[in-house]
Formats: structure tokens, sequence, C-alpha cells
């Protein structure tokens, strides 16, 4: 059983004490008015006071207690609409207790609950009408409405906290997934959706305002030799190793990604062309120099192409093709150097 499920009945206890404890106040109220027999306050405290503790027992000792709980759930209906004739369906509190149970009810969660209660409304209401006979005083007295008004009260915010609870809990879930689509599980950087997404703002706000902006495009040199000789184990091992050399030199407003297998990009808004091949260069410096704790013969290498945003780029997909051309500039100068489209010539290796 889950843990929501296991920890449902103990936290519904105090809950039902609660709430069935008001309910019997209110009832008191309705049954000293009339001067009601002792039967009826036997059947009051009976209802209100003994049976969440009776319900309490019954799920502990269960060995279901989540379906026992659900059964006490019913029972609570029940006796809360056998509240009603004792009441001799006084106006207020009988529609109060009913309603304010069939809400408990919808705001469990708990699939068709809601039907099930009615019936047990029903079914709760008919035989203590049947036992204690009907009598209709529907009158609700000013001291009655003022009993009532603890419950309401009561109620209404205890219902209002879970609902902000549960609305907090979801939005957490839904950042959390958000957060989960938008990374890499690999490299820890961005997932190529949501560092498209970056690139294509950062090239509108070039359009439009003429801030600068960078992209770098990374290649880790015969990576496919790695992976062939020592094994995608050890292929992963080298990816996770550059990823977290590029999550060292971007600042916390830069969009760095794994933009397919071996490939990363990194988008610099912000930043001009010779303050983008600076940080290149130390990527470059910083990867030849990582050592494998596994294999620390193996040498990684990476190729870096450079390509400053450009009113020419009409689309993402040139800029990109600009920021490709720049790394396979770099790659045929013989790999392990940065190079930059917009560059007169193969900036060499430090």
């Amino acid at each position: 059983m889950s843990t929501p499920r296991r920890q449902m009945p103990r936290r519904i206890y105090p809950l039902r004490m609660l709430g069935m404890g008001l309910g019997g106040m209110v009832v008191g109220v309705v049954l000293w008015e009339r001067q009601a027999s002792l039967y009826a306050w036997a059947g009051m405290v009976l209802l209100a006071f003994v049976w969440p503790h009776v319900a309490y027992l019954r799920t502990r000792y269960s060995a279901d207690p989540y379906r026992t709980e659900i059964n006490n759930l019913l029972v609570d209906s029940a006796m809360a609409a056998a509240f009603v004739p004792l009441m001799h369906f006084n106006l207020l509190p009988s529609v109060l207790v009913v309603t304010l149970t069939m809400v408990d009810k919808i705001t469990t969660g708990i699939r068709r609950l809601w039907a099930h209660a009615l019936w047990a409304i029903l079914a709760g209401g008919s035989v203590c009408a049947l036992l204690m006979g009907v009598h209709w005083a529907p009158e609700t007295s000013m001291r009655v409405m003022i009993a009532c008004l603890p419950v309401m009260v009561l109620h209404t915010l205890s219902v209002s906290m879970v609902s902000y609870q549960l609305i907090r809990k979801t939005a957490r879930q839904n950042q959390m997934l958000d957060e989960l689509r938008r990374m890499d599980a690999l490299t820890g950087l961005f997932g190529r959706g949501h560092w498209q997404e970056q690139a294509e703002a950062a090239l509108r706000r070039h359009h439009t305002t003429d801030e600068p902006a960078c992209m770098l495009m990374l290649d880790i040199d015969r990576f496919k030799e790695i992976n062939d000789t020592h094994g995608h184990t050890v292929g992963d091992e080298v990816i996770r190793a550059l990823a977290h050399v590029v999550r060292g030199n971007v600042r916390a407003g830069d969009c760095a990604g794994r933009y397919g297998g071996d490939e990363f990009a990194i988008v610099l808004p912000g930043m001009h062309a010779k303050d983008a091949l600076a940080i290149a260069h130390r990527i470059r410096e910083q990867t030849e120099g990582v050592r494998l704790r596994s294999l620390p013969g193996i040498r990684i290498t990476s190729s870096i192409g450079v390509a400053p945003a450009d009113h020419r780029h009409s689309s993402l997909r040139a800029w990109i093709d600009a920021a490709d051309t720049a790394l396979y500039t770099a790659k045929n100068g013989g790999r392990n150097q940065v190079a930059g489209c917009m560059e007169p010539a193969l900036l060499p290796a430090v």
C-alpha cells in the first residue's frame, strides 16, 4: 500500500473528531431547545463523540486500513444524515450538516465516493427517522444560527487550506516536470528544445534592438573512436566530463545545451564575438586537461565554432548553420581548435 494511502486514516482521525464534534454541538443546541428525550441525546453523543474513536480503532486493526477508512467515510455520511431527524429537520443545521458532509467526500478525490455517500445519507436519514419518528419543525432560531457559525467558518477554512496545499503541491510537481522536460538527463544541461527556444529569443532581440549575442557549437574530437574502442559507458563519461567543463564557463543568463550526440551548443546573449571567443578558448583548454578516473590515458579534445548573431541570419536555422560552418572549419583545420565564422582566419589553439 502506498504511503498516502497508509497515512490517510491517521490524517482523517483528528478531522473527524473536529467535524463530528462541532456538528454534535449544533445538534445539541437544537435538542436543548426542543427539550429532547434521553434517547435523542444518547444518539447524538454516540454519533458525534463516540463514533470517531471507533472509526480510528477499526482502521488501526484492519488488514486493509485504506478500504476500511473508505467504509468509515460512508458511515460518516450516514451518521451525519441521522442528525437531521434528531433535529426534527431544523432547516439551517440540517442543510449545513448534509452539505458539508458531501463537500468532505468530494474533496477526498476518491473516485465516485460522493455518489456512494448519497446512498449512505439516504439510508442513515431513513433509519433514524424510522427509529425516532418523523417530526417536522424546520424553524431555525437565532441561537441555532449562532451555533452553526463555528462549523461554517472552521470547515470553510479547513477545506480552503487543503485546497491551497493541493494547488501548491500540483504547482511544484508541474515545475519539476517542466524542469525534467527542459533538461538533458545525461549531462544536466538543457535539452535541445529548450535551447532552441532561448536561441530564437536571443536572435529576435538582436533583430529588434541590436543586442549582441553569440552561439558556440562544440564537438568532441574523434568521439566515435572512443565509443568503438572503450564502449558507450566510457563515451557517456566523456560527454558528462565536457558538460561539466561547459557548466563551469557559462554565466547564469547563458543557455548551454546538448544539441545531439556528442555535440553541444551555447547561446551567449549580450556578448560580443571577442568575449565569446575567449570563453571558447577556455572551454577548449580545460577540456584538453580532463582525465577520466577509469581511463586516465584517454586524451579528450574538442573543436568549437563561434558565430555572432547577424541581421543576415533570417532564421535560427541560418544562425545554427553559421556556427556549424565555424565548427567544421575548426575540425578541418586539425581539431582541438576554435574558429569564428566571422573571423578572417582560423584562431589556433593556445
